[in-house]
């Protein structure tokens, strides 16, 4: 599983391309999971509107890098909030034994807060891979 923010797309590549090699390595299916809201936003105006770009996004990366990437969306009141617990959510009804999801390098909020790739991998039941 890879959680995406479609909002920084371009900061995906690295844990896109690590999954993908995984699983071609070893035959593994790989899910893109985007949070969404029901409010707009600069990505969507709709939940529906925002599942097709989320499955537009898995469309173009899976004819890039030769990988079926298969689209879940999971809806938020406020993603902000509860982004770690739609991700495990996702995780959990997706059945998958890995997250591989994109981080950054910390910066002095992190030292105060935890980041959603360290939260996750802190206390999620499952691997976390967490790729800079």
């Amino acid at each position: 599983m890879i959680p995406v923010d479609l909002t920084h797309t371009d900061r995906l590549d690295k844990a896109i391309g690590v999954a993908t090699d995984l699983a071609k390595l070893y035959g593994a299916a790989v899910h893109v999971v985007g949070v969404g809201q029901n409010q707009p936003t600069e990505v969507a105006r709709t939940p529906a509107q925002y599942a097709e770009k989320l499955t537009a996004f898995a469309a173009e990366k899976s004819e890039t890098l030769g990988v079926a990437l298969t689209p879940h969306v999971e809806i938020s009141h406020d993603p902000a909030v509860d982004l770690d617990a739609a991700l495990e959510r996702a995780a959990k009804a997706l059945n998958v034994d890995l997250v591989v999801m994109s981080s950054h390098v910390p910066g002095a909020a992190e030292h105060l807060f935890s980041s959603n790739a360290g939260y996750l991998a802190s206390h999620a039941h499952i691997s976390v891979f967490v790729v800079r």
